[in-house]
């Protein structure tokens, strides 16, 4: 039985960890969950897993709930109840599916706390993957992947050390655009956008498979995550999501985990792991889905790749200004500020008026943070 704190419990990636741990009562208790705004989904949640600890973001909203649930349920708020609810002692893992920069506190303090981490908000080890995985190694925990993609490099690697690889391949659907002529991108719109070809995600990891920037920050996720370089980390085109990702090694043999495109299964390996629990939910048939297909992933159209490449070979504080333009750039398309391709402009013009500090502390990296989305939020 794993113990779980799910910070981000009322978006997709913490709706899809309800279903699991639904599926899996044997195996998964949720004993804290955290969410955004969403009271009445929050109010569900509790009345289906019984938490002992809950917290929301709003402090009025935290009193309502104060007042109408059970004393027994300890209800926070804010910033601190994320450090809370991230330093349970009840906990084993915390699954920090907050969206943005805002799960890196929490997750370092469950890391400190003791806690395994299992990451869906990529942009912790984006910004401060060195600061993180050090933590880890130091505190004797793991940090798991949640991500597709992540999830199916490590089931590859099965605990091969890093020199054994030759290549890391993401694999990459090409978003609602790969086949979109480059003249078209102008009059992109944001309801086109948000029309993923294989998942159902969140507005804002929908807009960067879109324009490819999901598959950048991956790319430095996995250069921390797995402690390989970034020339060692590949990109790959495959429409289908079939298979989520692929292990090249040294002697030329490929490794690749497949499915059925569906966010609970690599939730539930993270939270089951090192065990495999039986579930019927994801389902593939090979003679339904017919071929697989790889492209290489164009780069004049999808600028993001290079990038994110470019701030993962440099590092330091890059990918820090390269996460947060991303967001700043993202939240005015959906605003309907600046149009689609603004949003690499964007970002390419805030990593470029960056002065890089190498080896920065984790205190450079959130001021690098600052920084760059106020820079970005000029540029919009």
């Amino acid at each position: 039985m794993k113990r779980v704190v799910v910070l981000g419990c009322t978006g997709s990636i913490g709706t899809s960890t309800a279903k699991v741990a639904a599926d899996l009562p044997e195996h998964i208790q949720i004993v804290g969950l955290a969410a955004g705004r969403n009271a009445p989904l929050l109010r569900a949640q509790v009345a289906q897993f019984k938490p002992k600890a809950i917290s929301i973001s709003d402090p009025a909203l935290a009193r309502e709930l104060r007042n109408e649930l059970h004393p027994t349920v300890e209800v926070h708020s804010g910033d601190e109840g994320l450090l809370k609810l991230a330093t349970m002692p009840e906990a084993d893992i915390v699954l920090i599916a907050i969206v943005g920069t805002a799960g890196l506190q929490p997750a370092l303090a469950a890391i400190r706390a003791g806690k395994d981490i299992a990451v869906a908000s990529k942009e912790i080890l984006v910004m401060a993957g060195e600061t993180v995985m050090s933590e880890a190694r130091q505190h004797g925990v793991r940090v798991l992947a949640v991500d597709s993609e992540h999830s199916a490099i490590f089931q590859c690697l099965d605990g091969k050390p890093s020199q054994s690889v030759r290549r890391l391949w993401l694999t990459a659907s090409g978003g609602p655009f790969r086949t979109t002529p480059r003249e078209a991108f102008a009059s992109i719109t944001l309801e086109q956008a948000l029309k993923h070809p294989s998942w159902q995600m969140g507005s804002k990891i929908t807009i960067d498979s879109a324009t490819l920037f999901n598959k950048g920050l991956e790319m430095i996720e996995a250069r921390w995550l797995f402690d390989i370089e970034m020339a060692r980390v590949g990109v790959v085109v495959h429409p289908q999501s079939v298979i989520h990702s692929m292990v090249e090694f040294v002697d030329g043999s490929i490794i690749a985990q497949m499915s059925t495109p569906d966010m609970c299964l690599p939730i539930q390996y993270a939270l089951t792991y090192p065990q495999r629990a039986a579930s019927d939910r994801v389902q593939t048939n090979f003679a339904k889905i017919g071929s697989l297909t790889f492209e290489e992933p164009d780069a004049e159209r999808f600028p993001a790749l290079q990038l994110a490449r470019r701030a993962g070979e440099v590092g330091g504080t890059l990918p820090a200004v390269l996460n947060a333009a991303n967001e700043i750039a993202v939240a005015a398309f959906g605003n309907r500020k600046i149009g689609f391709l603004k949003i690499t402009e964007v970002v390419r013009t805030t990593m470029e008026a960056h002065p890089v500090v190498s080896k920065p502390s984790l205190d450079e990296i959130l001021q690098a943070d600052r920084w760059a989305r106020e820079f970005a939020t000029r540029a919009v």
